[in-house]
């Protein structure tokens, strides 16, 4: 908590402090800036020349101090907390252009506390790499989306290290997507939405598919043979070249890309058909692993992979998941398992996702290249199912018939567990 009486409690933090913090990490010649930067109040004024902050009015909230401490720290991510609201903000320059060196940009991320009822995200995973150890070159490479720094005002008028207020006219008009409500409406950047909307609202329709899907349930495309259950929002069906007999997938009926991007009531149906495989599997002596690729995909995919309990544990599974991982240098996170996954990857962006039947996650963020086949080949190695052979799906298939005989069977096997026949 900020403080500008001349005694300080013990729990805030003064101008004196912020300069004496300053002072000693800005005073060696050698100092660029820091690589991360953790603080409870926000930053005053950090939604200048940036996306709306929301709820959070950015010239009124925060501590000046901060705003302060932040110029001169240089911080390629800054996190905040205080406001209970997520906000990732534009990453905003360091310097000024054309008057000064080219310095690395800064990333403000301010996250929602944790296990609020909103379900506003309040985890961000991300990796870095100590800017010592950085090609200048590369460190001070700009994003495309860069903005003005939010601390000073540009042009003659900045003086580096100094805050200076924002400047009370309003920015030119952008839009930006309302990432922490309802998914998909569209709000300016002054934090008005752009339309209103009637009340109660309606279910957003599914985005349509720009071509020929494989998946939807109502293209000519799909292989309805392989289907095995419907319900309203989505639909279960074989693996076609599966590494099991009961391999699975659980599809969302309309053209979602990924679990992040699904309306609510699917993700809903998505829980449910999730929650009665694991009971469905567990009767049959069986524990079950989920995972998605969104990376070079179109329609969701989340795999069900059944895994038989006298083969291994589930322990054995992370294992293996995070040796495998290594070994390809993958970096899977693990998060906590109460945790959304909308609260951790944004709609658009590339991951790999695990979920354990002990509700145990792990996670990786795509940023260039994945071996599409990493969450099979893991499965069907000798750790696990002992079936390297079958790594690839297109080693694995059938004829139709024999798919028609195992999707018959499946049927009638989920059928005691089928929640859809319940009235």
């Amino acid at each position: 908590m900020e403080s500008l009486n001349e005694l300080v409690p013990g729990y805030s933090f003064s101008p004196k402090d912020v300069s004496s913090l300053r002072t000693m990490l800005c005073s060696t010649s050698q100092f660029k800036g820091v690589d991360i930067l953790l603080t409870s109040p926000w930053p005053k004024y950090v939604g200048n020349f940036g996306n709306s902050s929301g709820e959070v009015d950015t010239k009124k909230s925060g501590s000046a101090l901060i705003s302060s401490l932040a110029t001169g720290l240089k911080p390629r991510y800054h996190f905040a907390a205080l406001e209970k609201t997520y906000y990732e903000r534009l990453p905003y320059r360091n310097h000024i252009v054309l008057q000064e060196n080219a310095q690395h940009a800064t990333r403000f991320i301010a996250l929602a506390n944790v296990g609020n009822p909103e379900k506003k995200k309040y985890l961000y995973a991300f990796s870095i790499i100590p800017m010592k150890l950085m090609d200048a070159a590369e460190l001070v490479k700009q994003p495309p989306d860069v903005t003005e720094n939010p601390y000073r005002k540009s042009g003659k008028e900045a003086s580096v290290g100094k805050q200076i207020p924002a400047p009370e006219e309003e920015s030119a008009c952008q839009y930006f997507f309302d990432l922490n409500e309802k998914q998909g409406r569209k709000r300016s950047s002054s934090g008005r939405e752009s339309k209103s909307s009637p009340h109660p609202k309606q279910p957003r329709k599914p985005p349509q598919p720009p071509g020929p899907c494989w998946f939807c349930l109502a293209s000519p495309e799909v292989e309805k043979h392989l289907v095995v259950n419907i319900g309203t929002h989505c639909y279960l069906a074989l693996a076609k070249g599966g590494l099991s007999d009961d391999h699975v997938l659980i599809l969302p009926i309309g053209h979602y890309q990924s679990v992040v991007e699904l309306s609510a009531e699917v993700v809903e149906e998505v829980e449910k058909y999730k929650a009665t495989l694991r009971r469905f599997f567990k009767s049959r002596g069986k524990c079950c692993v989920l995972f998605e690729r969104n990376f070079k995909s179109h329609h969701l995919q989340l795999q069900v992979v059944p895994v038989p309990l006298s083969r291994c544990t589930t322990d054995d599974i992370k294992d293996a998941f995070i040796t495998q991982a290594q070994e390809q240098q993958i970096e899977l996170l693990e998060i906590p398992e109460h945790s959304d996954i909308k609260q951790i990857a944004q709609p658009g962006a590339a991951y790999f996702y695990v979920e354990l039947d002990t509700g145990e996650k792990l996670f990786h963020r795509i940023k260039k290249n994945f071996p599409l086949q990493f969450g099979r080949e893991v499965l069907a190695s000798e750790a696990i199912l002992n079936i390297p052979d079958k790594s690839d799906w297109r080693q694995c298939q059938s004829s139709k018939e024999e798919e028609e005989t195992l999707a018959h069977r499946f049927r009638k096997d989920f059928e005691p567990f089928d929640f859809t026949l319940d009235d």
